[in-house]
């Protein structure tokens, strides 16, 4: 596998991760209203995470489609968690601008 694909992966299993850690955390917190769309966010990045990481995985002739929903996807929710104070936000952001960082390198 190339070695930016492994990167992609890498990024998106990390930004899988974050996002998962931080949709639990989240229901957790004192004012679960507040966070509903930090929560819709990260459970709909985190099935795109897992959609891209197959397509690469298995070489999807969907594969550019797909990393380019991933893209967005992962920009809307680092945004939005970037909002919030919480520690499990704040590095749910950081992977998810990241993960769009490295898959926006294979579609370009």
């Amino acid at each position: 596998m190339k070695k930016t694909f492994e990167e992609c992966i890498k990024a998106c299993q990390e930004c899988l991760e974050a996002c998962n850690v931080c949709f639990d955390s989240c229901l957790n917190e004192e004012n679960v209203g507040m966070m509903a769309g930090c929560i819709r966010l990260d459970r709909e990045c985190a099935d795109v995470c897992s959609l891209a990481i197959n397509s690469l995985q298995s070489d999807s002739p969907n594969v550019k489609e797909i990393l380019k929903l991933l893209v967005s996807v992962c920009e809307s929710c680092g945004t939005e968690c970037k909002k919030h104070e919480h520690a499990h936000c704040q590095r749910c952001a950081e992977a998810c601008f990241n993960c769009a960082e490295k898959c926006q390198k294979l579609i370009a």
